[in-house]
């Protein structure tokens, strides 16, 4: 048995199988779905529910409140329909929607940037280049693994697509990239998902976040803004825990000191010993460098606790939600550990 789902944004109805989510079937149909994480952590699929009854699988708070979701809001990747529904997207100031596609590549470089984080380097073999806006991500498959999803670190004009991939104790894939891809293998890409990407028609200032291997998209939407042309102030912060965690700093350093409108500022959480560095936890950073951002448009990416407490940080501080665009990285032990809303 299947269920009608009529998405406002899109002519033609999709159909879906008793016990797939909305967002499942209309990514199968091609549809240009607004979608980050997949598993009710991200609210990036956030949409209304017009008509029709859905029932929603448990997902993050983060991602859609109680007060949402009385509102009549739901997630598409957590709604199975029970009859059949009208639903649309939550607008954005601009509409993006690129091609999906499914790329073999080649790795053509590895480095380790940490003691725990890969760059590495792909080439596309065969398929259509990936077209992206900075800040999505794309899925990877390393050998027979299961598929993981990455951020592009590189610009989108750019044919080598880069990936920061951090080392996770109980990580399959992780540790595969860390202790066997070599040069010269091939990776199976798919992509462009997400919906935290540059918006480059802003005019006011903007606030760059990132958190550990966060720092991958972060990368890109900074240098793309910055390529561009967008002349506003960007405020980049980068929180790691000691200095052993930072990389790219000197990169950042030289940048800032070429672009007059941007600034880096590395937050050390729990450094081992004496640093001229600035401490403490990053959401504190900016709790303590600003007053008013509600001009201001945010871009986070990182552990799930930063961005949650960098978004709480930052509406207390005047930005609209609607202007703060988070890519939260859960571990596949962290999607499994959704709690049942209550």
């Amino acid at each position: 048995m299947t269920y009608s789902v009529k998405i406002a944004q899109h002519d033609t109805p999709v159909m879906v199988e008793i016990g797939q989510t909305i967002l499942e079937a209309a990514l199968a149909e091609g549809v240009p779905y607004p979608h980050g994480c997949r598993s009710g952590n991200c609210g990036a699929c956030k949409s209304r529910l017009m008509s029709g009854e859905v029932e929603m699988s448990p997902y993050s708070e983060y991602a859609l409140t109680a007060d949402e979701e009385t509102k009549g809001l739901v997630l598409a990747c957590r709604s199975v329909p029970w009859e059949d529904v009208e639903i649309a997207w939550l607008e954005e100031e601009e509409v993006i929607a690129h091609p999906l596609r499914n790329m073999l590549c080649r790795v053509t470089e590895i480095d380790d940037v940490t003691h725990d984080i890969r760059r590495v380097a792909l080439e596309s073999i065969s398929g259509s280049p990936l077209v992206f806006t900075a800040g999505q991500y794309a899925s990877l498959t390393f050998d027979a693994l299961p598929a993981r999803d990455y951020s592009m670190a590189n610009l989108p004009n750019n044919p080598i697509l880069e990936f920061h991939i951090r080392r996770m104790t109980d990580g399959w894939v992780s540790n595969f990239v860390s202790e066997a891809l070599m040069i010269g293998d091939e990776v199976r890409v798919e992509g462009p998902y997400g919906s935290s990407w540059l918006r480059d028609s802003h005019q006011g200032s903007i606030l760059a976040l990132a958190g550990g291997s966060g720092l991958a998209p972060i990368k890109s939407i900074v240098e793309q803004a910055l390529s561009v042309g967008i002349t506003q102030d960007i405020h980049l912060y980068f929180g790691v825990r000691d200095e052993k965690d930072l990389y790219l700093a000197e990169h950042f350093q030289a940048l800032a000191a070429k672009k007059n409108n941007l600034t880096f500022t590395p937050v050390l959480s729990e450094p081992s010993y004496d640093t001229k560095r600035r401490t403490g936890f990053l959401h504190e950073a900016i709790n303590s460098d600003f007053t008013d951002l509600s001009a201001a448009k945010a871009y986070l990416a990182g552990p799930p606790l930063m961005v949650e407490a960098a978004n709480e940080v930052l509406q207390t501080l005047g930005i609209h939600a609607e202007d703060i665009h988070a890519d939260a990285f859960y571990t596949e032990a962290e999607k499994g550990q959704l709690g049942k809303k209550e």
